[in-house]
């Protein structure tokens, strides 16, 4: 579902660029209203939101008229393009640090603000645009795992094979990549919690998509029962201090399980939000009209106290995807984060 960047054609004069995405109809959502599927595909929107793309005629079918109504059925196998003029992007910081580069694997620094992959909102300013420039359009390096645009810190990548054959064996990223789905990466986040955390946690509650919200991407406690999915995380503190006039915390996260948002959803369900956390440190009201463009995200920072979410990706340790040692790599607890809990000389 990432958006493709397509120039102005030659001799338009409208808008410089646009994006288009591709959603293809899977069977599971075969009959629904395209009101309901756009919802479903792309969870930031809102019901207003769908209404005035589709009310624009920005949405059609691959061989076919313009969607005008939000009403029309979609079938199993259709595709819809979803093409709008590209929207000036916001600022974000353009650079990362490298932590560790040799001919197949590359370890780097990813700096708060900084998306890794291409969205409805940011196209030129993300990592993967970053590595293109910086590194050349064939660098080969593909991620394998990610981290949340507000998320800072270690994040592991690995040369890929463009084209594979089942006879060859996996490339050095297919193998990092399985490295990280066998469990055999050890992860540890540093966060800033709301409240006073005085013992060590083992928080351990299944996690899928909150049934009560109205946010499509937003996870929430749900039995295994219900579909929820086993998640477990331990949190230790290490200090504490204030902000705003509030107690705060600063904690080690080892996720032992690797669910959407784990410990930001973890802590907030313990009572511990993390402090400038945008989707579950606050109403989700405020989430909502910063997604409809009723806010900006600089008065969401405003409300919250914080540009940023307090999460940092501080230590990987893997094996190498090639010789198998195992490496560990460590990204600098960032100054803005040090500016409301320094990290202790023995963290």
């Amino acid at each position: 579902m990432e958006p493709t960047l397509y120039p102005k054609p030659p001799g338009e004069a409208a808008e410089e660029d646009w994006i288009e995405i591709r959603f293809e109809v899977e069977p599971a959502l075969h009959g629904y209203r395209v009101d309901r599927f756009l919802q479903v595909r792309i969870g930031r929107l809102s019901r207003t939101r769908i209404q005035t793309i589709i009310g624009s005629g920005q949405l059609r079918f691959e061989h076919g008229a313009v969607v005008t109504r939000t009403a029309t059925r979609v079938r199993a196998g259709d595709t819809l393009l979803l093409r709008r003029p590209a929207p000036e992007e916001p600022d974000v910081p353009m650079h990362y640090g490298e932590l560790f580069v040799d001919d197949v694997l590359m370890v780097i620094d990813k700096p708060s603000g900084l998306p890794v992959h291409p969205t409805a909102r940011y196209h030129r300013h993300t990592l993967t645009a970053l590595m293109r420039t910086r590194l050349g359009p064939e660098h080969g390096f593909q991620m394998a795992h990610r981290i949340d645009r507000e998320t800072s810190g270690v994040l592991a990548l690995a040369r890929g094979a463009a084209v594979r054959s089942r006879r060859q064996p996996p490339s050095p990223a297919g193998v990092l990549k399985r490295s990280f789905a066998r469990r055999e990466v050890h992860k540890e986040y540093l966060a800033i919690a709301k409240g006073r955390i005085d013992e060590a946690l083992r928080i351990d509650i299944p996690l899928a998509f909150d049934p009560d919200s109205t946010i499509n991407i937003k996870m929430g406690a749900v039995p295994l029962r219900d579909g929820g999915a086993a998640a477990r995380t331990d949190v230790t503190p290490l200090c504490h201090a204030e902000f705003r006039g509030e107690p705060v915390s600063l904690v080690r996260c080892v996720p032992l399980t690797g669910r959407q948002h784990q410990i930001r959803v973890h802590l907030a369900l313990e009572g511990h939000p993390l402090v400038g956390d945008k989707l579950y440190g606050v109403d989700e009201r405020l989430f909502r009209e910063m997604a409809d463009g009723l806010l900006s995200m600089d008065e969401v920072s405003e409300e919250v106290g914080l540009s940023r979410q307090a999460l940092h990706a501080h230590v990987l340790e893997l094996p190498h995807p090639v010789t198998g040692t195992r490496m560990r790599f460590e990204a600098p607890w960032p100054a803005l984060l040090a500016d409301i809990v320094p990290l202790p000389d023995d963290a």
